[in-house]
């Protein structure tokens, strides 16, 4: 039987604010929740200061070990607003005002409350392709593997709805959660640890939570293969059917 088809891409979050605190980021669980979907595997994601040269080390990084990046943050109207100088640089392009994005930006606004601020998101490098913002006007745009989208998540969402259309997808994820419910971690670990060297083609994870003063676990399998996603949970159910029988003999 054929493997499933990978793709794979890493995410970049762009901004002090996120750094310090001050902003809670929303938009890397949604990216990652999105994507997985669609069959593309977030494997990896940063998030780095507005230093120009840290985006550009990180971009630099991630665009060859992944079929796409998608960056958040930092494409607004301020001079704290640097992601795009930052690809241009990474990509060893000019970057300047697009026509294009001038010609939208007259939609929405006069010629004269076309301030300089504003102006300044029409700054798109070279060869790159729009993204559209359904939102605010001012587009993300795509250059080579690099999705460059907005910080703010109503406004970054609808960017990623449009930005999916020209990705290439794979096989999607297959998630099966298995309710282990009191039985401990520190039981079933070495036998879920058995469990999961026997079935290689799946990834198997447990989650525990804290509620209402008791401890409870989650048993996640993931995988792109229906058959080998259903052993394995099988096999979880079974070991944990095997713990439930040993509790009532006591």
């Amino acid at each position: 039987m054929d493997k499933p088809t990978t793709v794979t891409a890493a995410v970049l979050v762009i901004g002090d604010e996120i750094l310090s605190g001050r902003t809670k980021d929303r938009n890397l669980g949604y990216i990652a929740e999105y994507l997985t979907k669609i069959g593309v595997d977030v494997k990896e994601a940063r998030v780095v200061p507005d230093i120009e040269e840290e985006i550009v080390a990180a971009i630099n990084a991630l665009r060859p070990r992944y079929d796409y990046v998608v960056t958040t943050g930092g494409i607004g109207p301020t001079h704290d607003d640097i992601t795009a100088d930052a690809v241009a640089r990474a990509f060893g392009v000019p970057i300047g005002e697009d026509p294009r994005v001038i010609a939208a930006m007259l939609q929405r606004y006069a010629t004269g409350d076309l301030t300089p601020a504003r102006r300044r998101m029409a700054r798109i490098p070279a060869t790159a392709e729009l993204i559209e913002n359904p939102v605010s006007i001012a587009p993300g745009f795509r250059i080579g593997n690099v999705y460059v989208m907005a910080g703010v998540p109503a406004v970054m969402q609808a960017m990623l709805d449009f930005a999916v259309k020209s990705m290439k997808t794979g096989a999607a994820m297959r998630v099966e959660t298995i309710e282990a419910g009191g039985v401990p971690e520190g039981r079933y670990g070495d036998p879920l640890g058995a469990i999961a060297a026997a079935n290689p083609d799946v990834s198997i994870g447990s989650y525990p939570s804290y509620k209402d003063g008791r401890f409870n676990n989650q048993i996640v399998v993931r995988g792109k293969d229906e058959r080998a996603v259903a052993a394995a949970k099988a096999a979880v159910e079974a070991m944990l059917a095997e713990f439930s029988r040993d509790a009532a003999a006591r």
